[in-house]
């Protein structure tokens, strides 16, 4: 699979994630753990290169089918690590079969597709690093210092999130997660505050609680409302 195709596909994959992520009923923390195991590091890694990972049939070549797959994998790792109770590979495989229209999967490929999805990873599936767990802080401890945070919502920023995964470019924020957790709590501010209600030194508060500089968030910030709010055409 060459890049350009990884990009073509990509909206579609993503968009595959975001749908069963909804239908498995995952919780937040479970949705973009698994959105950082898949975008920002499995897909990268088999769309730059597909040397020295495996001959394995779901990698030869690696089709859009088989990178939904891949996504139902990620949720399926990140529930173990966080959930109680995980998902169990029966749940998963019903829901593929229901609307993974292109391929069948059987269990075994299930299990097959983890250890895949595990050797690329190169079995590091830490997650302290993870942006979600930093903006939720920011904004419990915005509501508890401000009142200005009862505008905050916390969809909304998962809404930018998502919409952040869409493009490799963006993605590409998430390698420096405080910032970006710091920023996309800006952004939200921007957004779901009114105007006349700007009192609130939003950008020191974080810049303070996040260890980031002025100029790195309002770059960021800026980045995220061109992408959020003027879209470009795909």
């Amino acid at each position: 699979m060459t890049i350009e195709l990884c990009s073509d596909v990509r909206i579609r994959v993503l968009d595959f994630f975001i749908q069963s992520a909804q239908q498995l009923e995952v919780p937040p923390i479970v949705k973009y753990t698994a959105f950082s195991f898949f975008a920002e590091r499995f897909c990268p890694i088999i769309c730059s290169s597909l040397q020295s990972i495996t001959g394995h049939w779901l990698l030869q070549p690696v089709t859009e089918s088989n990178l939904q797959l891949f996504a139902l994998i990620a949720i399926w790792i990140s529930s173990k690590i966080h959930d109680s109770r995980p998902l169990t590979v029966k749940k998963l495989k019903i829901l593929a079969d229901k609307i993974i229209h292109e391929q069948h999967y059987t269990t075994r490929d299930f299990a097959e597709a983890e250890v895949i999805f595990m050797q690329v990873l190169n079995f590091e599936i830490g997650t302290s690093d993870i942006v979600f767990r930093f903006l939720e802080d920011l904004l419990i401890q915005l509501k508890e210092v401000a009142t200005i945070g009862d505008h905050m919502n916390l969809e909304v920023c998962m809404d930018i999130m998502d919409l952040l995964y869409e493009k490799e470019e963006t993605t590409t924020l998430y390698t420096s997660s405080h910032s970006l957790a710091a920023s996309i709590l800006v952004a939200s501010y921007v957004i779901m505050v009114p105007k006349q209600r700007w009192e609130f030194p939003v950008i020191p508060w974080v810049k303070y609680g996040m260890a980031c500089t002025d100029e790195e968030i309002i770059r960021v910030v800026t980045y995220i409302l061109k992408h959020v709010l003027q879209p470009s055409s795909c």
